[in-house]
């Protein structure tokens, strides 16, 4: 990447992408998903990665969260090279350093808010409670509801709650508002952005709704398995303010 396309930023570089390409053999066909990607993510920033469906965001998302290997190039955590890693080692990376939100909540319908939380809670030496989790997120009053017994929007509210109770780094998601109306969406990134604020974790966003970029410390734009642009909010915008 020019240099001249790097953010101004005093925070340290806490993933460092150089190089990476992604090609899926299907069939007889090569499919390039990543093209050559370079790319620092700094620590306490809240990024938004942007681009239509096929541009390379989920492949991308993948490869820096240690779920799957690029076909060239190197990613870095700090100094420690994860494209050099066993399946072990980074099975440890993210279960210390990483906590993953996705569209669908993949909570366990048998368990309780606070249930689905402690999951993750007993994975890990220093984790929040439970109970603070939820907090966070602001559903205190909702520990022993079932999924069954929450909205869309508290169901993956307790998926971030799950995520950061761990005390992640990282927090890496991927369509977190997109299976949501934008009234429960907006309270959703409310909560995403108010993590990333209270816990300084490192929060990277990727979404084809380009709305949702307002709220982003920097905004990173995707096309064809390329980054195409980056640009830094001078202001940011509340997500209470947003409107698709």
């Amino acid at each position: 990447m020019n240099s001249t396309m790097q953010p101004q930023t005093a925070a340290p570089a806490i993933f460092h992408v150089h190089g990476v390409s992604k090609i899926y053999r299907m069939g007889e066909v090569d499919v390039r998903a990543l093209d050559g990607v370079d790319l620092d993510l700094y620590a306490g920033e809240f990024a938004v990665l942007l681009g239509p469906s096929g541009s390379g965001k989920s492949t991308l998302l993948n490869i820096i969260g240690g779920l799957d290997a690029p076909t060239s190039g190197n990613v870095f955590f700090g100094d420690w090279e994860l494209t050099a890693a066993n399946d072990a080692t980074l099975t440890r990376f993210r279960r210390k350093a990483l906590g993953f939100v996705f569209q669908f909540y993949s909570l366990i319908p048998s368990l309780t808010a606070r249930e689905n939380v402690a999951l993750v809670t007993e994975l890990v030496d220093n984790p929040m409670t439970p109970e603070d989790a939820l907090a966070l997120v602001g559903l205190h009053d909702r520990l022993d509801h079932f999924p069954s017994q929450l909205s869309g929007g508290e169901q993956q509210r307790v998926a971030i709650a799950r995520a950061v109770a761990k005390r992640p780094s990282v927090l890496l998601c991927d369509e977190p508002t997109g299976a949501l109306d934008s009234r429960t969406g907006r309270l959703v990134l409310e909560t995403l952005v108010h993590v990333c604020v209270d816990l300084s974790t490192t929060t990277v966003v990727i979404t084809h709704n380009a709305v949702i970029a307002d709220v982003a410390d920097r905004v990173i734009t995707m096309h064809n398995g390329r980054i195409s642009g980056m640009r830094r909010n001078a202001i940011k915008k509340s997500p209470a303010d947003l409107e698709w």
